[in-house]
């Protein structure tokens, strides 16, 4: 089992000094979430609450983690940088994957590219992309960007986007990308995950809600000929030695444990969550 860690709402040097704390506790990876901007207040429903009320003030602090990935690759040495998750379809898919590029490159191979393809309707009309068909666009997006970081000359042809006759580069360490894992809630992100990536990120409110989840993912993906099954990352709460064996038992192989980490101490956290639950395993 692999264990990550959110860096969430952390500042300068506290995203250096819970980095390194993280690697040397023996964490695989950190994590951060990704938006452009939140409203005032919400209008859109958050997937990912019984309420759609998503679990952050749209006040927080929330930097591109791309660019703080990079800083933290140059301080530590194997520990690595997952999007959890990133929002595709917001952006020029060749802005994107330069900037992916040169953070793989920075980092030696060690990032992870969890992709969504968005919930918030008013965070596309701020910056002008359109809410529609921001799905086909993000399938798309992923192919055009294995082509870029992958072909010496880069070709698609898609219904949204094409693009060919010129030079990409560089290229990523990881090839033909960097590991695609898919956020998001319900068949749609399941079948997409199924068809174009290498592993999906669920949330769990419970065991019973982890089960379900991970039962209707396998049973889509078994629709699909793929040479792996889909690498599950989990973020669940609360984490035990015994919830560990359960989540390994149902094919999870990743856990980013969730309130445990909240902490404004956060370094305590991560050494808690190491004396509790790592420590033991």
């Amino acid at each position: 089992m692999k264990f990550g860690a959110f860096l969430f709402q952390r500042r300068g040097e506290d995203l250096a000094a819970n980095t390194r704390l993280a690697e040397e506790l023996g964490f695989e990876s950190v994590w951060m979430g990704e938006h452009l901007a939140f409203p005032f207040e919400f209008k859109s429903r958050y997937p990912g609450s019984a309420d759609g009320k998503p679990p952050v003030r749209p006040d927080i602090h929330l930097p591109d983690p791309l660019i703080v990935f990079a800083y933290l690759s140059s301080i530590t040495t194997k520990i690595r940088f997952g999007t959890g998750v990133f929002v595709l379809p917001l952006r020029n898919p060749f802005a994107v994957a330069k900037a992916v590029a040169t953070l793989d490159q920075l980092s030696n191979g060690r990032f992870i590219f969890g992709i969504g393809v968005g919930w918030l309707k008013e965070e596309f009309e701020y910056v002008g992309m359109n809410w529609e068909d921001r799905a086909l666009r993000s399938n798309e997006y992923m192919q055009l960007l294995t082509a870029l970081w992958s072909q010496e000359r880069p070709a698609y042809k898609g219904k949204t986007i094409s693009a060919e006759g010129f030079y990409f580069n560089p290229k990523t360490v990881q090839q033909p990308h960097p590991p695609f894992i898919i956020g998001g809630h319900g068949d749609a992100a399941y079948k997409r995950a199924a068809r174009l990536a290498d592993g999906f990120y669920i949330t769990a409110q419970s065991m019973d809600d982890a089960r379900l989840q991970i039962n209707r993912l396998r049973e889509i993906e078994r629709g699909y000929q793929r040479s792996r099954p889909l690498e599950i990352t989990m973020g669940t709460s609360p984490i035990t030695p015994d919830t560990v064996k359960q989540l390994e038992d149902m094919g999870v192989e990743r856990i980013i444990p969730g309130r445990e980490l909240v902490s404004r101490d956060s370094l305590a956290a991560l050494r808690n969550f190491h004396e509790r639950v790592l420590s033991k395993l």
